[in-house]
């Protein structure tokens, strides 16, 4: 059964992706290739050339960059939401997308149901905790082509947290519109509060290797597997 993405609404403007889009496009995969670019942009980038003939600083510098990395693998591991280290992997990946490394994957229902929401007037933006950089690469380079011309704009944690309310305010304020115009997907709860509070509409998508959503969630938010069952009622 189809679920209208503007029921309980007269005039919905804009949707907001906040959930990972892609279906093999994990941290995993990139793991191994930021550790290598990480550690050659490092030593590309040292402050001084004596530091190849002077072994001692040599060694407290291959010490430093060690560190560095290993720091950068340990956030990238823990999930971190920084912005710096989302920033650094956007830096990181460009150069492997922009030589064919690495292509950005999305689910298969997503962009004919994209392209069906714009061909109805609504405006798709996308917020992620990757960086704006980040974002452009996956669909700019992605295995389907690039798909910016989906979007009419994108978001990232500069506009604030995912898991806060006023992230939310920020975002419909930046894009000119109140907040119950913008239907959220997200496949996060933590994320549906928040745009709740700040008067966003929410549908959980739920993917396989998601978090399982508890019977309470389930009845509380909307839900949906695919955005094909997301259709628009007339257009806007």
């Amino acid at each position: 059964m189809n679920i209208s993405l503007i029921s309980a609404l007269s005039r919905p403007r804009v949707a907001l992706s906040g959930l990972r889009l892609q279906s093999k496009f994990t941290n995993s995969h990139f793991r191994a290739f930021i550790q290598q670019k990480a550690e050659e942009d490092l030593r590309q980038n040292k402050a001084c050339p004596v530091h190849a003939v002077d072994q001692t600083v040599h060694t407290d510098e291959e010490k430093a960059i060690r560190e560095v990395v290993d720091s950068v693998l340990w956030q990238m591991a823990a999930d971190r939401k920084s912005t710096a280290l989302k920033q650094l992997q956007g830096h990181m990946w460009r150069a492997a997308y922009v030589t064919g490394k690495i292509k950005g994957e999305v689910y298969p229902d997503v962009v004919p149901a994209v392209r069906r929401w714009r061909r109805g007037g609504l405006k798709v933006f996308i917020y992620s905790s990757g960086s704006v950089e980040a974002q452009k690469l996956l669909f700019g380079y992605s295995v389907e082509g690039d798909l910016l011309d989906l979007f009419d704009g994108h978001f990232d944690t500069n506009i604030g947290a995912k898991v806060e309310s006023k992230s939310y305010e920020n975002i419909a304020e930046r894009i000119g519109c109140q907040p119950e115009e913008i239907m959220f997907l997200t496949d996060v709860t933590r994320e549906a509060k928040a745009a709740e509070d700040a008067g966003v509409n929410v549908i959980m998508v739920v993917r396989p290797g998601n978090t399982e959503l508890t019977e309470e969630e389930r009845s509380h938010y909307r839900v949906v597997t695919s955005f094909n069952q997301l259709e628009l009622i007339g257009n806007v």
